[in-house]
């Protein structure tokens, strides 16, 4: 068995069908094992004999309408790929601080577009670190703009098949799959 999470997009705890509970009951319906939440934002931990995260995607993706109506696009990552995504220190020992928000956005997709990193965007608050696998590091200085302004920009560039996380949250749900 492989360990892996799926990351939710737009997965919001006002609506009920939403919910923890409701999330590991579909993961367990699917039929994956040792299902667990992390925090209230779509991150679903679990273990599969299957090895193909676009497989496991695709299943995940078609019975949320389903079995939950509603959709959501998901990113599927091993614990791994997780622990390898940690290991690279992308960025480079800053932390989070009451200005400074560390984010990654996961694409779906490989982006058809020729960013080059690092990418500093005039008075907007937002800085693109860098890109590992479709992964993009950004940081998002709290007293110029706000977090989803960053989404929707990156919505605009590479289209809605992402979903972004905090770094605390990346390192949550590594804690978390440690200790399973």
């Amino acid at each position: 068995m492989v360990q892996y999470v799926a990351l939710l997009r737009g997965i919001t705890p006002s609506n009920s069908n939403m919910h923890n509970n409701k999330l590991r009951s579909l993961f367990e319906d699917i039929g994956f094992q040792n299902v667990q939440t992390v925090l209230s934002s779509g991150n679903v931990i679990f273990e599969s004999q299957v090895s193909n995260t676009s497989e496991i995607e695709d299943i995940i993706e078609k019975s949320l309408p389903k079995q939950l109506n509603f959709t959501s696009t998901t990113i599927v990552l091993s614990r791994d790929e997780l622990q390898s995504m940690v290991n690279s220190e992308p960025f480079n020992g800053r932390r989070d601080t009451s200005q400074y928000k560390l984010n990654v956005t996961f694409l779906k997709n490989k982006p058809n577009n020729n960013i080059e990193f690092p990418y500093h965007f005039e008075n907007n608050g937002f800085i693109l670190l860098g890109m590992r696998e479709n992964a993009i590091y950004s940081i998002v200085d709290l007293t110029k703009t706000k977090t989803p302004n960053l989404m929707r920009w990156m919505e605009k560039e590479f289209d809605k098949n992402l979903t972004t996380r905090t770094w605390r949250t990346v390192n949550r749900i590594l804690k978390r799959l440690d200790e399973t």
